[in-house]
């Protein structure tokens, strides 16, 4: 048995090589933090440059250097890769960069800030949740109205569609006595009046038309959406008797499409089908595909509008990147159009960030985003759908249009469709179906 003496001195000296370990790993811990903070700046130090040059914005013209696409990529990547200081040193880079009411790269990172933290929090859902029903609080009908109308005054990103598929709708019509165009779209309405206008100049006598809304919203978004769509039916109602329009409007509310029976759209032998859909797969997440959604009813016409984007790949870092692409074209193309002070400007852009959210930050479905044109081609094709070319003089009306807004808008043909373009990249495409014979 050790003596107690040597006992002690045993463990004074076991504590103090414990304490010389620690203090040794201390050290080493605070050389490696020293060593990735240096990583960091040095990997950001680029970054910084380019945003500390164009930072004082005098003129009000939105930074050209494009720093938010690398220090988002950055970020993404940690929090993929679950890098957990390096995320936080990030994310508060972002933190001190964005903002919601600076120019168009300080607005991107913002936008993306906010999904990235929905998906670091694993609350993303919560988080879509809750500002879909902030959003549906805080708008009022007239502010609706007003963001959408001035959107298509400025911007050809909505009206481009709508011309598109009131020619194609137009050319379906022709002999016709009565119609019903069963309506998916996120446009409020504001496409019929023109068809009204259009109907009521030709020199045979209008048919009747039956419209059919689908509205697709949140549960958060339902009572407002209610007010918004009474709103819209007196209105439509009233233009009609004015342009002598034999008229009837009715509104089919659901979460998801899968709700949507089609003996709900209650069509009438005499008539002939028309499915207008505009951004359809952004609102649907889980739902019926359009493609049998519209087989269901034998339509003469599907018209298909879509944002020209892929947001279902369950790679996050794909979604990501693929998500970052198109929004910096959206938000490029709003930045050229609205001031940096419009309030329309700036609810078009926390519309995208909801969605951007729901793309990014919510992992219970990531697969189910918005699609691109090739993915819902096939779908069409597999129903038995095949292409239908829009008449030139439609093509022309669209070309006509774009002048009518500013430079950088273009128009391409594609092997089924158009596409409309933003600076040579494609921002929606519009394609046009009929049945197999």
């Amino acid at each position: 048995m050790m003596p107690p003496r040597a006992e002690d001195n045993r463990t004074r000296s076991m504590a103090a090589s414990s304490s010389k370990k620690r203090s040794l790993e201390q050290k080493s811990d605070e050389q490696n933090n020293l060593e990735f903070g240096k990583s960091i700046d040095t990997d950001l130090s680029g970054c910084f440059q380019k945003f500390i040059a164009n930072s004082v914005d005098t003129a009000g013209s939105s930074s050209s250097t494009n720093w938010a696409p690398e220090l988002l990529q950055e970020c993404a990547k940690a929090v993929d890769e679950k890098d957990g200081p390096r995320v936080q040193y990030l994310m508060w880079v972002l933190n001190e960069l964005s903002s919601p009411y600076g120019n168009t790269e300080q607005r991107l990172a913002s936008a993306f800030l906010q999904a990235l933290f929905a998906k670091l929090t694993r609350r993303g859902s919560q988080h879509y949740r809750s500002l879909c029903s902030a959003a549906a609080k805080s708008h009022s009908f007239a502010s609706m109205k007003k963001m959408v109308l001035k959107f298509q005054e400025l911007s050809p990103w909505m009206t481009v569609g709508m011309v598109a598929a009131n020619g194609a709708i137009l050319e379906a019509l022709e002999g016709e006595r009565s119609v019903h165009i069963v309506d998916v779209s996120n446009t409020f309405c504001t496409q019929w009046p023109t068809l009204f206008e259009a109907l009521a100049m030709r020199a045979e006598h209008p048919p009747h038309l039956r419209v059919t809304t689908l509205r697709l919203s949140s549960r958060e978004e339902e009572e407002s959406s209610e007010q918004v769509m009474r709103e819209i039916t007196h209105r439509l109602e009233k233009f009609a008797r004015l342009m002598g329009i034999p008229f009837e409007f009715s509104v089919l509310a659901a979460v998801e499409t899968e709700e949507i029976d089609p003996a709900m759209l209650e069509t009438r032998s005499n008539e002939v089908l028309i499915v207008n859909a505009m951004n359809f797969f952004q609102h649907q997440r889980h739902g019926r595909p359009l493609a049998v959604l519209a087989r269901a009813v034998n339509p003469k016409v599907v018209i298909v509008v879509e944002d020209e984007v892929d947001l279902s790949s369950p790679q996050f870092l794909t979604r990501f990147a693929e998500a970052q692409r198109f929004y910096s074209v959206f938000f490029e193309s709003l930045d050229s159009s609205f001031p940096r002070t419009s309030g329309e400007r700036m609810m078009l852009e926390r519309v995208a960030g909801r969605r951007i959210v729901a793309a990014l930050g919510c992992d219970d479905d990531p697969a189910a985003g918005a699609r691109p044109p090739e993915k819902w081609n096939l779908a069409m094709q597999r129903e038995a759908f095949v292409p239908k070319p829009l008449k030139s003089e439609v093509v022309d009306d669209i070309q006509a249009l774009l002048k009518r807004y500013k430079p950088g808008w273009g128009l391409r043909r594609g092997d089924i469709g158009l596409f409309l373009t933003w600076k040579e990249e494609n921002a929606i495409a519009v394609t046009v179906w009929k049945q197999q014979p």
